[in-house]
């Protein structure tokens, strides 16, 4: 399960945007989730926004006085509680129904917790046992998240509704919820719940294009790049607060790119499905891995190695030598992990590659890393995803664990987010000494 970090996330521009027409109509059409979705412009956005912030608690209150709750049964794995604080302390009374906002999450959550299982292949239930709408601001959600999952627990604020109903069909909702149901952490369960929002909307692509970027240039859109750099050209209006990536969203998307990012969503679809794969059998592994090279794709980069049919490299036998040298100098650092930096090991390589030895074409140096990976990690057609010393693993993990369940300190965490949390803990425990073991 995608658990919780005390660091605050920015606003998840991996939300799901409804989209008017594809040639390629999308597999996941999340905007049926609500029929009530329409298109807006950011000045109107922006405005539904400044009215709906999230506020701060009264002082010396852990949450605002008046708390509307409801347990739900029906169309859910287990019994789910929804909950609404500040409804009459903060006025939304005046314009708001507390319990018509409560009748429209049990609705939401109702059809999107059905559709993920049939629709991110491998995730069989979603383990969601509460649903807050947070009006007011905490350690537990700031006003940058929007939007957060915790310990079987999604909290929403006001924006994130807005933003999800009126331009983005739900897709916060499906992406954080999908995060209740991954095994551990880090940069796979990103790439599994951005990879999901893609499939209904291929704006996704570019706006979260470092999940993408190069699996797709090499394989399926080779100028990927310049697509991403024709639309964060696009004008951003400061001060407003509707965020950049919905900006763009709204405003920088042709028709004919659309459909050719909706071919390549289709295209990526099976590489996904087996980063998400692997991210269910080698939880672990994944998220050591991908945080010691410091590659956010590094799950679909090792997928696209085992599933394609990799082109054949044009440089020399002493260039690819010389290569694949520097490819595992730079991966067999640990600076990420034990010292806690964030040092793209893929990037650092291609520039070495590009600089030190004299390799002018880009297709070709990213051709040299994808051999690479299915020579270190997939030799014999088998995932190897072990460290040089099983305790780094072991070392990582535990340390994530110790960051993750500081939220159980936290005032205004909920009961069912410690009684989840302690589970979770001892859950990781029993995971990490099988690991060991093997």
């Amino acid at each position: 399960m995608r658990r919780p970090c005390a660091r605050a996330k920015t606003p998840p521009g991996a939300w799901l945007w409804a989209l008017a027409a594809l040639v390629f109509a999308p597999a996941f059409p999340v905007w049926a989730l609500d029929a009530g979705v329409a298109g807006i412009g950011v000045e109107e956005l922006d405005r539904l926004l400044s009215l709906h912030q999230m506020r701060k608690l009264p002082a010396g209150s852990r949450a605002p006085l008046d708390t509307l709750q409801r347990k739900v049964d029906e169309g859910f794995p287990g019994p789910v509680v929804f909950s609404i604080s500040g409804v009459e302390y903060y006025g939304c009374g005046k314009c708001h129904d507390g319990e018509a906002l409560l009748n429209s999450a049990v609705k939401r959550m109702r059809d999107v917790v059905q559709s993920i299982p049939r629709n991110a292949p491998g995730v069989r239930e979603i383990p969601l046992r509460q649903y807050i709408i947070q009006t007011y601001q905490d350690d537990l959600l700031s006003p940058q998240q929007f939007a957060h999952a915790t310990f079987d627990t999604i909290r929403v604020s006001p924006g994130a509704i807005l933003i999800d109903k009126r331009a983005y069909g739900w897709a916060t909702h499906l992406h954080e919820t999908l995060h209740l149901a991954q095994p551990f952490l880090g940069h796979v369960n990103e790439l599994e719940a951005y990879g999901l929002n893609a499939r209904s909307d291929p704006r996704f692509l570019i706006l979260k294009h470092p999940y993408f970027a190069d699996v797709a240039k090499a394989f399926f859109l080779p100028d990927f790049d310049d697509i991403v750099g024709t639309v964060f050209s696009g004008k951003i209006r400061e001060n407003l607060s509707v965020p950049a990536e919905v900006q763009l969203y709204l405003s920088a998307f042709d028709a004919p790119v659309l459909d050719r990012l909706s071919r390549t969503a289709a295209e990526l679809a099976p590489l996904l499905d087996e980063a998400g794969r692997l991210n269910r059998e080698r939880p672990l592994e994944l998220a050591y891995w991908s945080d010691r090279t410091g590659i956010p794709s590094l799950a679909l980069d090792l997928a696209a190695a085992k599933l394609t049919t990799l082109p054949p490299l044009t440089s020399t036998e002493e260039t690819r030598a010389k290569a694949f040298e520097i490819f595992s100098a730079q991966m067999g650092k640990t600076d990420n992990t034990r010292l806690g930096y964030v040092i793209d090991r893929k990037k650092e390589s291609l520039t070495i590659l590009r600089y030190q030895l004299g390799l002018t074409d880009p297709a070709e140096r990213l051709l040299l890393y994808f051999h690479f990976l299915k020579r270190r990690f997939l030799a014999g057609g088998k995932y190897n995803l072990d460290a040089e010393d099983k305790t780094e693993i072991a070392d990582y993990v535990r340390d994530k664990v110790a960051k993750t369940v500081r939220i159980l300190s936290y005032e205004g965490v909920s009961p069912i987010e410690r009684e989840e949390g302690e589970k979770w803990r001892e859950k990781i425990k029993k995971e990490l000494a099988d690991y060991l073991g093997r």
